[in-house]
């Protein structure tokens, strides 16, 4: 095994036998909720590390995945995995749809496009709410006391954290694959230069799809994990300003590898609940995330990751 693929293998492995032992049962639901946003981050780091394009629709996905997975959990006896990995399938295609505009516009125009498909989901999430036991086709009702099923091995919420760890492992897994086979090879060429990329036989159609699908793929998975996770969802947890939010983070956190994603789903959301703690109030985290954005653009723009790495390998004088 070579040690770029030890070193995140071992990480996972103490993170989960270490972390449920270690943290306080309202410290594992936050970090529970802040390793799933980190999936859903190493989403939007895939389009803006490989192609350059700005997705800020993430955080609508997310929501998505959720509310298909509240749905099928309440509606079917369907294994609650499989229903996680439908509502990735789900919002993956959804994900192919967001890309059809990406074919011909990025940068301002295509974010413009972007955050308002998040805006039209944080409406339906408004008007239509999330699922909690209803009948029909909403499922959603006045008065509920239905309970939203969990896998047999991961029952409680410690055992949940290290079920949520182990698909974020395999979420970013997929994503190392994908960087280092056909497509990762496909994206480094139309990020360079699409025409180049199209006169070397290069499908850039295909593959800027092929992008948006496995970005939103990564979402539903979050949203799935998250939906299962709190038992029921909310529309104002989904609002299209958050996904301005989580694409900054992933920036500040560094949208070129793993790790940047980790710090974006750390800071988008233990930070606000460690402030809580310390008897600040959360919004001061924005304050932070905006001098860390400038910071990033202006100095860091492979983001604390880089800059953490660029640490580690520099040698001593």
């Amino acid at each position: 095994m070579s040690k770029s693929l030890l070193l995140p293998v071992v990480i996972l492995a103490i993170a989960v036998a270490v972390l449920p032992l270690v943290l306080s049962a309202l410290w594992i639901k936050v970090v529970t909720s802040a390793v799933i946003f980190a999936l859903a981050a190493g989403g939007i780091s895939v389009l803006y590390a490989q192609l350059g394009l700005i997705n800020l629709a993430q955080i609508a996905l997310v929501g998505v995945g959720g509310w298909i997975a509240l749905r099928l959990n309440y509606a079917t006896p369907l294994p609650v995995t499989l229903i996680i990995a439908i509502a990735g399938v789900i919002t993956a295609t959804i994900g192919a749809v967001l890309a059809l505009p990406a074919l011909r516009m990025r940068g301002l125009y295509l974010a413009l496009v972007t955050l308002m498909a998040a805006g039209a989901f944080q409406i339906l999430f408004n008007a239509f709410q999330f699922p909690n036991g209803g009948t029909g086709f909403w499922g959603v009702a006045q008065q509920s006391a239905a309970e939203v099923r969990r896998p047999a091995f991961a029952q409680t919420d410690a055992a949940y954290l290290r079920y949520a760890l182990l698909s974020v492992g395999f979420g970013f897994a997929l994503v190392a694959l994908h960087r280092v086979s056909a497509p990762g090879r496909a994206w480094a060429m139309i990020r360079q230069s699409e025409a180049n990329a199209m006169s070397a036989g290069v499908n850039v159609t295909l593959y800027k799809i092929w992008a948006f699908a496995l970005s939103g793929l990564l979402a539903g998975i979050a949203g799935g994990l998250l939906a299962t996770a709190l038992g029921q969802l909310d529309a104002r947890s989904f609002l299209a300003a958050d996904g301005i939010l989580l694409f900054a983070l992933a920036v500040v956190g560094g949208a070129y590898s793993w790790v940047g994603a980790v710090i974006a789903g750390i800071l988008f959301k233990l930070l606000p609940a460690l402030l809580n703690d310390w008897g600040l109030s959360a919004d001061l985290a924005l304050v932070l995330f905006g001098a860390a954005l400038l910071h990033a653009i202006m100095t860091a723009p492979r983001g604390i990751a880089g800059q953490l790495m660029d640490a580690l390998q520099r040698k001593p004088s």
